[in-house]
């Protein structure tokens, strides 16, 4: 299912015209964010791309986000993807409390390509060893974006914003429930 991002409306940008993020969850246990940001790509800061590795703080440059929680649980992990592909992932027992660094999770697979006005990013990943995302259930996602211009201007993107300032750790921005693949 292909969603549509929403700049939130206290940032600016001037170089994307959009982002969507296609969502699917072809095994229990897998989740695949294929992410599109079309406008003028040039005018972005948008790294090249490495070796997939982990990496902290990827979020104050260009970076795609998801946030997964399966009900009822408070606890939920966040899952940043950089065009660099480094990597990171972390779990909160509940809103923004007691992160800890998800070792469970092994190294996204990413796929990149860019052109003159869009540019697109797919990581696919295994959360099977991932505590408190059952398999059987259905998550709630937040999906979300970061986007550095060229000039160092931050704008930032999700499904849906909660009042007052960017904060994708907010449960109103977990606005995409997903079922197990049957």
């Amino acid at each position: 299912m292909r969603l549509a991002l929403h700049r939130h409306p206290d940032s600016h940008c001037d170089a994307v015209t959009g982002i969507e993020v296609d969502v699917a969850r072809p095994g229990a246990s897998n989740l695949v964010l294929h992410y599109f940001v079309t406008g003028k790509i040039g005018a972005l800061r948008i790294p090249q791309a490495t070796v997939p590795m982990r990496g902290d703080e990827l979020w104050r440059h260009t970076c795609f986000e998801a946030f997964i929680q399966a009900q009822p649980s408070a606890g939920y992990c966040e899952i940043n993807l950089a065009p660099s592909l480094r990597w990171a992932a972390y779990r909160f027992s509940g809103y923004r409390s007691e992160m800890i660094i998800a070792n469970e999770l092994d190294a996204p697979r990413f796929e990149t390509a860019s052109g003159s006005i869009c540019y697109d990013l797919k990581a696919s990943l295994d959360l099977n060893r991932m505590p408190g995302l059952a398999s059987s259930a259905p998550w709630r996602l937040g999906l979300s974006a970061v986007i550095e211009e060229a000039s160092g201007r931050i704008s930032y993107w999700a499904l849906k914003h909660p009042a007052g300032k960017p904060d994708f750790h907010h449960s109103d921005c977990f606005g995409h429930e997903i079922a197990p693949a049957s």
